[in-house]
């Protein structure tokens, strides 16, 4: 009679005990961080200005209205269409060679995009590699990560970027390994300290108690819970990547011509820059909206793959 009278009582109330269960489950880790992305305006931005140059970057080939090499000295230095000489034909202008500027311009996204992705994904894999190792291991092995990271930090890194490029020229190869040694200490540090905290948590003592090898447990187990960190830092360093890649090129130490890199562009263009400003303006209005759009996607992935919720 009472356990009737208490079911009665809950049903009038209109929960349920299963109800009730459902109500306090807390949201999944995933469903938490969609609803994040789906809020955060800077992500949105972000990702959304990235997204942009990626397919800008892929289809340049059916984007591009010209060829990117091809020259036409008597189109030499056209306006582009905002000035009163400016024609649809060249929206954005031709430069001092007759090349139509907005081609190149599509173009420099795939170089930009190409080195900035790959550098700092090479990067990636050997410094994540060194500081997972390092941090489980530990004894002499993390010594000699620690050390590895020590020398890394004490040398010059543009003076060493600009010595190595020199000596085995500006090729895209050469720049992106260049680039992947400036950066890999980075993720090194973070994973190191991070796979640090993570060594003397159950789950790993579980992964080792029923005989897991060291490699599944570091790929397996390690790996996933520090990836945010991984990808936050790929997104800031590849923003760096696309920066230094400009100033290589305009130094005239990058990719070498003619091929469409936009620090290429700036340096080809400061000599009309006084008469033709347009010709610095665009490439640098480009490496720095790219740039920060990439800031503000790696800020707006931090914070939602944080677990306290920054807003």
């Amino acid at each position: 009679m009472a356990s009737d009278q208490s079911t009665t009582a809950t049903t009038m109330n209109g929960v349920s005990s299963d109800d009730e269960e459902f109500t306090l489950a807390s949201p999944s880790p995933v469903t938490i961080m969609r609803q994040r992305s789906l809020t955060h305006v800077g992500f949105l931005i972000g990702g959304g200005v990235v997204l942009i140059y990626f397919i800008i970057a892929i289809f340049a080939d059916f984007i591009a209205p010209f060829d990117p090499f091809g020259q036409d000295i008597s189109r030499r230095l056209k306006n582009p269409i905002w000035h009163a000489e400016g024609t649809w034909a060249h929206p954005l202008g031709t430069d001092q060679f007759g090349r139509d500027y907005m081609s190149r311009l599509i173009y420099g996204s795939r170089i930009s995009l190409t080195i900035g992705f790959f550098a700092a994904g090479v990067a990636a894999i050997v410094g994540t590699l060194l500081g997972m190792i390092g941090g489980y291991f530990g004894g002499r092995v993390d010594a000699v990560v620690m050390y590895l990271i020590t020398t890394k930090l004490a040398l010059p890194g543009l003076l060493v970027a600009l010595s190595l490029v020199t000596i085995f020229g500006g090729s895209l190869l050469i720049i992106i390994l260049v680039l992947a040694f400036l950066f890999w200490d980075r993720y090194a540090i973070v994973t190191r300290t991070a796979t640090l905290q993570l060594r003397s948590q159950e789950f790993i003592a579980a992964a080792e108690a029923v005989g897991a090898s060291k490699v599944r447990i570091i790929l397996a187990e390690i790996l996933p819970n520090i990836l945010n960190h991984i990808i936050v830092i790929m997104t800031l360093e590849m923003a760096v990547a696309i920066l230094i890649e400009a100033a290589l090129s305009f130094l005239g130490l990058g990719v070498p011509p003619p091929t469409p890199s936009w620090g290429l562009m700036i340096s080809e263009g400061r000599a009309f820059m006084f008469f033709q400003p347009f010709l610095v303006t665009i490439p640098g209005l480009a490496i720095l909206s790219l740039a920060l759009a990439i800031n503000m996607m790696g800020d707006g992935i931090r914070d939602i793959t944080a677990p306290e919720g920054r807003n």
